[in-house]
């Protein structure tokens, strides 16, 4: 009974997102407000059957209850209890219902938050939050329900992929959904601000921290897969450019130029067209990873679904977002203004570069995983677009990107001086060359590689910290704190230099990992010792351990360096009561600088197996920096001027005309004169 009163609240939840994306845009085209406010209750009616329709599935996991055919599929009575749990989201349809879900939760969070705004825009925002979600709720009730019966009930489930029984399960798909769900929030404020003809500077000031937000999310999804997959799938790897990593890393590309796009339009009125359109595109990506994971066109261990069907209905969808989207573009573009002027040498060039930089390298990762695909439908041939062509692609691109995020902060808007900025930070560039060139040797031998990304990462720390100088240096006229110079600054500011700090960490950890990392793969006897990296490992005994749902061969490692003990390894082989392949389980010792992993893979005879064992150095700089990225976008989306009222942003303090007038005089982003002295 209880899985027919989760599949009746998910009709009820379409019905109320049917009447969400209908109503409310009626009304702000008629003016009638009763059928405006329509919004707001129906988004948070459908929240509340979500919520039913999920607790509903996550009971049928946690009771056992094996006549619901996916749980039958995904779970078994040993599982423990955290991954009966989390294992509501393991399959495609269980999946599905979280993403609905969370784009449930993500409108009631607009239905909340967005009081303030004039009730037309928050009417059309909500109503076409509503068409996205009848989008994916009419996929999830006709292709994809969860709630099916399979009668007779099975005695026994078929146990969740040994996989996915992990932590990461628990936390990165959530993470990784509430990023992908949130740009709906950015393609929602787009189309109304387009329905509504009003694409200002209040518009990009309403939807820029529901971007950071959902950027930050995503952010913080893919680093996560990025660690799950480091440590479990055993191969040492934390990036791979699989076309399913592709299809979260494009979004994320277009993301944070979107993000920088609202900037320029709401600082200075500027790139309206193009922001719009980086909104758009950018949740079309969203669809297309959905596509890409869900219709069987890919295999890959991140894939869900087989069924052509679900992938001719996302295609469809697909086609007709971007077909209705591009058709409301081409008819409201020509009437929007070109916003203010600006020079060669200005932060909106930066910015420009930067958002052409990020669009040329999200279009290349997109060739390159598209591009087999498609020729494989046309019968055309196969091919394989592996890291090569990603990398010799992929990493030019990032080269002139990282060294703007030095200049682009410095510089100010709508005009600057070239030679002069150059005279300022002369001597961090030395300085950030200068440690490019020493820090690797101290690691290994001298690496180029390691030697640009030690260059890059200290320049971009440099360039923040003598920015955040400049911001908080005592004034003649004021003799304020320095605590009230820095809370002056605000929180957009202080998230900006924070997530960039995160990409330079992540800059020195990718490069120093690529250019030092050493692995082997040996054979290890009881008492034999190999060397790693300089660390020394002794496989000290082989024993059988029982698990909640598994038996594994597990090995302690003893690990020495330079013949001092540090720590003790114990890796293992499991075998699943419920399936017939064995599946490793890694064991690591974490460092500031390094990361020890060992791995067991062949048994070769009673006292002797196949070890892989890494020295990863500079690994957790990668985690650390993704860390920071992601508070960097949460800190930066709770700015104050985000929760003044809309008021303000009517009575013009927002509005950009053509000509381009400037924002508020935000203190962290002041227009503030320079001497003309050294830095």
């Amino acid at each position: 009974m209880i899985a027919e009163v989760g599949f009746f609240a998910l009709i009820l939840a379409l019905i109320l997102a049917l009447v969400q994306g209908t109503l409310p845009l009626l009304g702000a085209a008629r003016g009638d407000v009763a059928l405006m406010s329509v919004g707001r209750s129906a988004a948070y009616g459908q929240l509340a059957f979500l919520t039913v329709a999920y607790a509903a599935l996550t009971w049928a996991f946690v009771t056992d209850d094996f006549s619901v055919a996916y749980v039958a599929s995904h779970s078994n009575s040993l599982l423990p209890l955290q991954y009966k749990i989390s294992g509501v989201w393991g399959g495609h349809e269980g999946s599905l219902l979280l993403w609905v879900l969370i784009l449930g939760f993500w409108s009631a969070a607009v239905a909340t938050f967005s009081r303030s705004l004039p009730r037309e825009v928050l009417a059309r925002v909500l109503g076409v939050m509503g068409l996205v979600a009848v989008g994916f709720l009419s996929f999830t009730v006709f292709t994809s329900s969860p709630f099916e019966r399979l009668l007779p009930a099975a005695i026994e489930g078929r146990d969740l992929n040994p996989m996915l029984q992990d932590p990461g399960l628990i936390f990165h798909p959530p993470m990784l959904y509430m990023g992908y769900v949130g740009f709906a929030v950015a393609f929602s404020f787009a189309i109304a601000a387009l329905i509504g003809g009003r694409l200002d500077a209040a518009w990009a000031r309403w939807s820029r921290p529901w971007t950071a937000v959902a950027w930050a999310f995503l952010t913080l999804g893919i680093g996560l897969g990025s660690w799950w997959a480091y440590y479990v799938l055993g191969w040492g790897g934390w990036w791979f450019w699989d076309p399913v990593e592709n299809a979260s890393f494009m979004p994320w590309l277009l993301g944070t130029a979107l993000l920088h796009s609202l900037a320029v339009t709401e600082k200075r009125g500027s790139f309206k067209n193009w922001t719009v359109m980086l909104a758009i595109l950018t949740f079309s990506l969203v669809i297309l990873a959905a596509f890409l994971v869900r219709s069987g066109v890919l295999t890959s261990v991140h894939a869900f679904a087989v069924d052509p069907d679900r992938g001719l209905y996302l295609l469809a969808f697909l086609g007709v977002v971007v077909t209705a989207s591009l058709l409301l573009f081409a008819w409201r573009a020509g009437s929007v203004g070109l916003g203010g002027r600006f020079s060669l040498v200005s932060r909106e060039s930066a910015l420009l570069s930067n958002n052409v930089l990020l669009a040329v390298a999200g279009a290349a990762v997109l060739l390159g995983t598209i591009y087999p695909l498609l020729l494989d439908a046309f019968n055309l041939g196969k091919i394989s677009v592996g890291p090569p062509y990603f990398e010799a692609v992929f990493m030019p691109l990032m080269l002139p990107l990282l060294l703007l995020l030095g200049f682009g902060p410095r510089l100010r808007w709508k005009q600057d001086n070239a030679t002069e900025l150059l005279w300022r930070l002369r001597w961090i560039f030395a300085f950030s060359f200068v440690v490019g060139m020493i820090w690797p040797v101290f690691v290994g031998q001298w690496s180029f590689l390691a030697g640009l990304g030690a260059f890059l990462g200290v320049w971009i720390i440099g360039t923040s910290l003598h920015d955040l100088a400049y911001r908080v240096r005592p004034r003649s006229e004021s003799r304020q704190p320095l605590t009230t110079r820095l809370r002056r600054l605000g929180r957009s500011y202080a998230g900006m230099q924070i997530a960039h700090v995160g990409v330079a960490l992540a800059v020195i950890g990718i490069t120093f990992v690529i250019g030092y990392d050493d692995e082997r793969d040996v054979r290890m006897a009881h008492g034999e010792v190999i060397e790693v990296g300089g660390y020394q490992f002794r496989l000290d005994s082989l024993d059988r351990v029982d698990g909640p749902n598994f038996v594994a061969d597990q090995a302690t490692v003893s690990v020495f360096d330079d013949g001092q003990p540090l720590t003790t390894l114990y890796p293992q082989m499991r075998e699943y009561f419920s399936q017939e392949q064995p599946m490793a389980h890694t064991s690591l010792h974490r460092g500031l600088f390094r990361d020890l992993y060992v791995n067991m893979g062949e048994q070769l005879s009673a006292d002797a197996w196949v070890m892989r064992v890494y020295y990863k150095p500079y690994m957790n700089w990668v985690w650390t920096g993704v860390v920071l990225m992601g508070i960097g976008g949460f800190l930066a989306a709770s700015d104050r001027r985000y929760r003044r009222r809309a008021q303000h942003d009517d009575q013009g303090l927002l509005a950009a005309d053509d000509a381009g007038t400037a924002g508020p005089d935000v203190p962290g982003d002041r227009e503030q004169p320079r001497p003309t002295g050294a830095g």
